[in-house]
């Protein structure tokens, strides 16, 4: 089955990051997150590049129509011509809006909008148990992919270290701003019937399963909890 435009929305943590590569390459469809999009339009030096740009060295917020107008370019980029993933965008309600007019205006639609569930205490361990190699980049987690020695990397030797915001205090506030923010846009995309949930807290494997099979209507959504 055709799949085109979609939508991936889910807390820091809840495995969106990881599918999303992984729908990418099932579909053939390109993979839009906010920063990489940002930082594309910023390096191509379009238009909406160049005033974010300008609104973030002046140490002002990037104004939705920027943001917009970045998002109108990267979907109609030559890789994204068999569709897109959105990756933690839209980041409210009017963004949502905007969003829906724009691929109204180009004669596009959104197949559906897929919000990653994942209970809070999960995701503050997943997060505040992972220990990073500076260095390298490498990425260990004191539960599920331990180091052979607590606190070294295992090629060099090396102290790892946590990032600030993996920190317990840092990921429950970003939750409670993230819950906050994010109920609304759900509400409206429910509202045009394209809201689908799926259960993140499973092996990779099973949650990408139930998204390919929720893409692909194989199974009504309540039957993928």
């Amino acid at each position: 089955m055709s799949v085109n435009n979609v939508i991936l929305f889910g807390a820091p943590g809840s495995g969106k990051g990881t599918q999303a590569p992984l729908l990418e390459s099932k579909y053939g469809l390109c993979h839009l997150s906010t920063g990489d999009m940002l930082r594309d339009a910023v390096s191509r030096k379009t238009q909406a590049g160049n005033q974010a740009k300008q609104a973030m060295d002046s140490g002002a917020l990037v104004s939705d129509e920027i943001v917009i107008n970045i998002v109108s370019d990267a979907i109609q980029l030559p890789k994204c011509s068999t569709g897109f993933i959105l990756d933690g965008f839209p980041r409210t309600k009017v963004q949502a809006e905007k969003l829906d007019a724009l691929l109204q205006g180009q004669g596009k639609k959104l197949d559906k909008v897929i919000s990653f569930e994942v209970p809070d205490d999960v995701i503050t361990a997943r997060a505040s148990g992972r220990w990073i190699h500076k260095a390298s980049g490498r990425t260990y987690h004191s539960e599920f992919a331990p180091p052979k020695v607590p606190g070294k990397d295992d090629v060099t030797g090396e102290q790892l270290i946590q990032r600030p915001d993996d920190k317990v205090e840092i990921v429950e506030k970003r939750l409670k701003l993230f819950h906050e923010d994010i109920s609304p846009i759900l509400s409206f995309y429910k509202s045009k019937g394209i809201l689908r949930s799926v259960d993140g807290n499973h092996p990779v494997g099973e949650v990408h399963a139930k998204i390919v099979n929720q893409l692909e209507q194989k199974s009504p959504w309540w039957k993928l909890w």
